[in-house]
Order: C-alpha cells, then structure tokens, then sequence
C-alpha cells in the first residue's frame, strides 16, 4: 500500500472512531482527542476495535450497550481508572442500568480484586450512580 491510501485509510478509521465514540458516549474524551492527534494510526486501529465492540444488539452487537457500557465500569473499577469507570456508569445509567445492578456489580469486583477496588475507584462510580438517580437520573449530556 503506498503512502496515500495508508494515509487515506488512517483518516477513515480516526473518522470512524470519532463518530463511534460520539454515538455512544456523545463525546471523544481529551485523552483519545490528543491520541488522534498526535498518533493516529494508534487512535485508528483503537477506533475500529471498539466501534467493532460498541455495538448494540440492532447492529449486530452479540449484548446490548448497558451491558457493555456495565462490564467497562466493572473493568475499570478492578484496574482502578475512576474516571474510565465513572464515564462508562453515567452511559450505562443514560441506557437504563439501576444503582441495584451497579451495587451487585461492584460487590462482584470487590470479590474479586478486593477492598481496594471499592476503596480507590468504586466507591467514587457508587456516589456518582447514586447522585445521579437522586436528580431523576439525569446524566450530562442526557
């Protein structure tokens, strides 16, 4: 492949990748902006993975995006990315996820990574969750 159609399809996938995260996060987070931008043969295969990821059900997703959007929470909650996990909560939430599911959820990741992961990232997505639900279960951008 020579150097414009590389070029070409790497600005396809930075395309894709953007619209992908505004039609499920209504957002392309500054970290993935600035990975846009200064790598983004880096951003474009990230990009296409999780567009190939985030899709729901009715584009052939094999789970529907709550549940996805919950397992990220639960993930990044077990490697301690609060923010990551608080991010995914707030879609999860925008998509019909319960501060019920997200208690057993988190009580799960507690099992598993141990008090730490309650203490350094879950208990912040719990205060977020329920803060959310006491304003009617509006999320930004909601």
């Amino acid at each position: 492949m020579d150097g414009d159609a590389a070029r070409a399809l790497v600005e396809a996938a930075v395309t894709a990748g953007q619209e992908n995260f505004l039609a499920t996060s209504r957002r392309v987070p500054p970290n993935f902006l600035l990975m846009a931008e200064q790598a983004p043969a880096t951003f474009a295969g990230y990009g296409l993975m999780r567009a190939a990821v985030m899709k729901d059900r009715d584009e052939g997703g094999a789970l529907d995006l709550r549940t996805k959007e919950l397992v990220f929470v639960l993930l990044d909650v077990l490697v301690l990315n609060e923010g990551g996990a608080i991010a995914h909560m707030e879609n999860a939430m925008r998509l019909g996820l319960t501060v019920p599911e997200l208690a057993e959820g988190l009580t799960q990741v507690l099992m598993v990574g141990g008090i730490t992961t309650w203490n350094r990232a879950g208990a912040a997505v719990m205060r977020r969750a329920v803060e959310i639900a006491g304003a009617g279960g509006t999320t930004p951008g909601a």
